[in-house]
């Protein structure tokens, strides 16, 4: 209520007449006098003088009138603000990504959302498997790439079916196969993410009975394609993985073929407009830029 007396009292001042102010707020000048004289009271001041030739501000009227204009500025940027979130024009979305999708996916997906929603904010988190399900389960992402099974109770967004290849180095006696049985990588020397993001290794090995020997683990995806170039062992690894770095590399499928599912997880389900409306920008963006 206190909001409607400023206002009354605001446009009154700026208007100079009880009438003209009940006109503009489409009120009646005798609820507008009601409304000043409560004001008033309310105060324990008198704020304005009324006279004949119109409306005069007393001393206390005089000191409170920047402070009212002042909080009706900022109500109306309350407002404003509240209406920006609501149509995902404001914000910070804290977003989370493995590598593959940071460096293939990402860029033009934020070009296409930051041109529809330029003032909303990003926060970008990459990491592994592991780093993407600690994330979501603490609350500290709104919005993470993960791939399905997703990790916890998390709304998903199935996105795109990714499949998992073998890469051997150049000269390598599976590469005489177009295609590779995983029986064929019994005893063979892997290269391999650490143990709690290696699930898509495993998860292709695990149906053939295959328990894989690991020579070498590393957090880095890329480091893996560097030492397989470098002929220290071999890998699986998604196909995404390898745009733009095939040239010193084996690439063969799994037969039968093997693929993860990319997907989007939401913790906080229908919470910030902005996260939906990056969820739809993603999909637009993988149906323009089919993988």
């Amino acid at each position: 209520m206190s909001l409607r007396k400023y206002q009354a009292f605001v446009e009154t001042v700026r208007l100079g007449s009880l009438t003209r102010a009940a006109q503009s707020l489409g009120s009646t000048q005798s609820r507008i006098s009601h409304i000043l004289s409560d004001l008033e009271e309310e105060f324990g001041l008198p704020l304005l003088n009324r006279s004949r030739s119109g409306i005069q501000l007393t001393q206390a009227g005089k000191l409170l009138l920047p402070k009212m204009q002042a909080i009706l500025q900022e109500d109306t940027a309350l407002q404003d603000l509240a209406r920006d979130i609501r149509q995902a024009d404001a914000g910070t979305i804290r977003l989370g990504a493995f590598t593959s999708v940071a460096v293939h996916w990402l860029p033009g997906i934020i070009r296409d959302f930051q041109a529809r929603h330029p003032r909303v904010e990003l926060k970008l988190f990459n990491g592994d498997y592991a780093d993407m399900e600690r994330w979501l389960a603490k609350g500290e992402i709104d919005v993470g790439f993960v791939t399905l099974p997703a990790p916890g109770p998390v709304r998903t967004i199935p996105l795109a079916q990714d499949p998992l290849v073998v890469i051997l180095p150049r000269g390598h006696r599976l590469c005489a196969l177009e295609a590779i049985p995983p029986e064929e990588l019994r005893g063979e020397d892997f290269i391999s993410l650490l143990q709690d993001s290696a699930h898509d290794t495993h998860r292709a090995l695990d149906e053939a009975g295959i328990s894989p020997h690991i020579k070498f683990t590393t957090k880095d995806d890329y480091a893996i394609l560097a030492m397989v170039e470098q002929g220290l062992g071999i890998a699986i690894v998604p196909q995404l993985l390898l745009k733009g770095h095939r040239e010193d590399l084996a690439v063969r499928p799994l037969t039968p073929g093997v693929s993860r599912t990319i997907a989007l997880a939401l913790p906080h389900e229908g919470e910030i407009p902005a996260v939906e409306a990056f969820c739809r920008s993603v999909t637009a963006w993988l149906r323009e830029n089919p993988q």
